[in-house]
C-alpha cells in the first residue's frame, strides 16, 4: 500500500464496512478489477476526519457503515468498459432502473475520473448502534436515481432528516457533499488533489 494510506478499520475503531465492489453485490454484477479483499482503504487525512464523524454519530446512538473509500483507477476503467457493454437486465432495476447504463456518465453517476481514486472520498450510511439496523435513507448505495439527490423529493420526512443528520456530521467533520448521491463525501482539503492512484486493495 502506498505511504499515508491505510486499511480505515485500523484506523478508525468502531465502523462496519461492505466494501460491495470487492463482492457480487454492486452494479457490475461481479467483482471489480483492483479490489483483491473486502477492505475500505483511505488517506491519513480522511481517517482522522472519519474519526470525528463517529464520535459525532457514536454520541446521538448511531454507528458508521463504509461501502468505498479509495477506488483504484482500474477499477473506474472496468466501470467504463462494463457501461459499453450490452445490457443484460443483470442489476439493472436494482440500480438503474430509469436510465441506460450508457447514461451514467453524462448523470453523474460515474466518473472516467474518480475523487475515490485520489483517496479522499468515502460512501456510507448511518446504523442504530442498538439494533445494528440500517438507518432508511431512501434509496440503496449506487442508485442511479433522481431519487438519491440530496433535496430529493420522493422520500419521506423521516428519510430526509436522516439524510440531513448525515450530511450535518459530515460537513462539520470537513467533507463535502455530492449532490447526485446522498452517501458520497469528499474532504474538503485533500492531501492529494490531482492524483489519481492505481494501486490494488489487497
Amino acid at each position: 500500500m502506498k505511504n499515508d494510506f491505510v486499511f480505515v478499520d485500523e484506523f478508525v475503531p468502531g465502523i462496519r464496512w461492505d466494501a460491495k465492489y470487492a463482492t457480487w453485490d454492486n452494479f457490475t454484477g461481479k467483482p471489480v478489477d483492483g479490489y483483491v479483499v473486502n477492505r475500505i482503504v483511505g488517506t491519513t487525512a480522511l481517517c482522522t476526519a472519519l474519526k470525528k464523524v463517529r464520535e459525532k454519530a457514536t454520541s446521538a446512538g448511531f454507528g458508521l457503515l463504509l461501502w468505498d473509500g479509495y477506488r483504484p483507477q482500474s477499477a473506474v476503467d472496468c466501470f467504463l468498459r462494463w457501461s459499453k457493454q450490452p445490457e443484460d437486465g443483470q442489476t439493472k432495476l436494482k440500480h438503474y432502473p430509469n436510465i441506460d447504463k450508457t447514461e451514467m456518465i453524462e448523470k453523474g453517476y460515474v466518473a472516467s475520473k474518480s475523487g475515490h481514486s485520489r483517496g479522499s472520498a468515502i460512501d456510507l450510511t448511518l446504523y442504530h448502534l442498538a439494533t445494528g439496523k440500517l438507518v432508511p435513507m431512501g434509496g440503496d448505495f449506487d442508485l442511479m436515481d433522481s431519487v438519491s439527490h440530496h433535496g430529493a423529493k420522493r422520500i419521506t420526512q423521516v428519510e430526509a432528516r436522516n439524510r440531513q443528520y448525515l450530511c450535518s456530521i459530515m460537513e462539520a467533520s470537513g467533507f463535502v457533499s455530492y449532490d447526485c448521491e446522498w452517501w458520497h463525501y469528499t474532504l474538503k482539503h485533500e492531501p492529494y488533489p490531482n492524483t489519481y492512484f492505481d494501486f490494488p486493495i489487497a
